[in-house]
């Protein structure tokens, strides 16, 4: 049975682009690792945000991974307190907390608070659990403005709806009410209201500069219940490489090897070469690696061209390469995706079907010889979603 490699460029695919005559940032970019498995292999596409769901990066991971959103989402905040090695207790409920940027007419400019600096986040995470923190609230420090937020009592509810912060910039916060789906969630929202109010000032006054104004607490939940990997995919072993706490949570919450790397961001200046060697390493023990780069999804969410442009270059030079190189002729099938657009004009995610391409032993080339949202369109796969493209790579699914 082969082994397997998937490179996941968060947020990579996008639109075409009139000042790239027509392409789009993933087409326009001379990306020759990401062709090289197009060329190799086989092309599709694959449905990552299944409907009636929230169009977040971790409903799109579950959806690549084969875990089945639908049936199985818990809510992004008790993912990533997985990640933390927080134990939530069972009427405890987990909210994901950005740090973000009100300016002062009441207008959400960024989501991440200008892409915080981990070390300030921390500080002003730890102050505002020495502000607010008591028996009923507890905030977490997380990685730049990724933080977390936990009710804890009967009282509260995750029955509730919310925006997404990055879908929702450059919007009055207003118009982007946190909004009770049952009558016993009303105390919860108006508990939340009451808080950020106090966060507020907090924030305001805090001896720290920062862009930092609001806490925005979305996608709450209590603790995932999800099948284990290996549960799934007939004793195969996986592992996760990722610097963010949505991803690594999935693979905590799936019983997948989830790699420590130093000096992994979520930004451009991760440490690219530590995230390779863990692969590599991961690969010997186990029997498909998860290597997750959150740069591009980052740069489309600030709707800069020419940064996601550089981001995809990055992925292909410093990722998808090196890993290619390293496994030459050995016995790996590998798969190349975004887990869902982020067209640079809405700087947002979108539920359009990604392109995926897949090369190995396992596959014979069907005569594509690029890697991009149209290539992909004509490929031989077709159009795949669920646990399919895990079990192609494994060997546990013929064509």
């Amino acid at each position: 049975m082969p082994k397997a490699v998937v490179f996941l460029g968060d947020g990579m695919a996008d639109e075409a682009i009139p000042e790239l005559g027509g392409k789009t940032p993933l087409e326009a970019v001379d990306t020759p690792a990401m062709d090289s498995i197009a060329a190799q292999g086989i092309s599709g596409t694959f449905l990552t945000l299944p409907p009636d769901l929230p169009t977040s990066s971790d409903v799109a991971n579950m959806s690549v991974l084969g875990f089945y959103p639908e049936e199985n989402y818990p809510g992004r905040g008790p993912i990533e307190a997985l990640s933390q090695g927080i134990q939530l207790a069972p009427d405890d409920v987990a909210w994901r907390c950005n740090l973000v940027t009100v300016d002062a007419d009441g207008v959400l400019r960024d989501y991440s608070a200008g892409h915080i600096e981990n070390a300030v986040s921390t500080r002003l995470l730890n102050l505002l659990e020495e502000k607010l923190g008591s028996d009923k609230v507890t905030f977490y420090p997380g990685v730049s403005y990724r933080n977390l937020l936990v009710l804890h009592g009967k009282e509260f509810s995750a029955e509730v709806d919310y925006f997404k912060p990055d879908s929702s910039q450059d919007l009055p916060v207003a118009e982007l009410p946190l909004t009770a789906k049952t009558p016993e969630a009303e105390a919860t929202v108006a508990f939340l209201e009451e808080l950020g109010r106090k966060a507020r000032e907090v924030l305001a006054n805090a001896d720290v500069e920062s862009a930092a104004t609001d806490i925005w607490p979305w996608s709450p939940g209590h603790t995932p219940a999800l099948k284990t990997f290996e549960e799934r995919y007939a004793g195969k072993r996986g592992a996760i490489i990722s610097a963010v706490d949505v991803i690594r949570g999935l693979g905590r919450a799936s019983g997948m090897t989830v790699a420590e790397v130093p000096g992994a961001t979520g930004f451009l200046d991760t440490n690219y070469a530590g995230k390779v060697e863990a692969a590599l390493q991961m690969l010997k023990t186990h029997d498909l690696v998860y290597v997750h780069v959150e740069a591009v999804d980052e740069c489309s969410h600030m709707g800069d061209l020419q940064l996601k442009m550089q981001a995809i270059k990055a992925f292909d030079e410093k990722i998808v390469a090196p890993i290619l190189d390293a496994l030459k002729g050995q016995d790996v099938n590998f798969a190349v995706l975004p887990d869902h657009p982020v067209p640079i004009k809405l700087r947002q995610h979108t539920v359009t079907p990604v392109p995926v391409a897949l090369c190995g032993p396992s596959f014979a080339a069907d005569g594509e010889t690029s890697f991009g949202e149209r290539a992909a369109l004509r490929g031989s796969l077709g159009f795949r979603r669920g646990d399919e493209l895990v079990k192609l790579l494994l060997g546990l699914k013929t064509l």
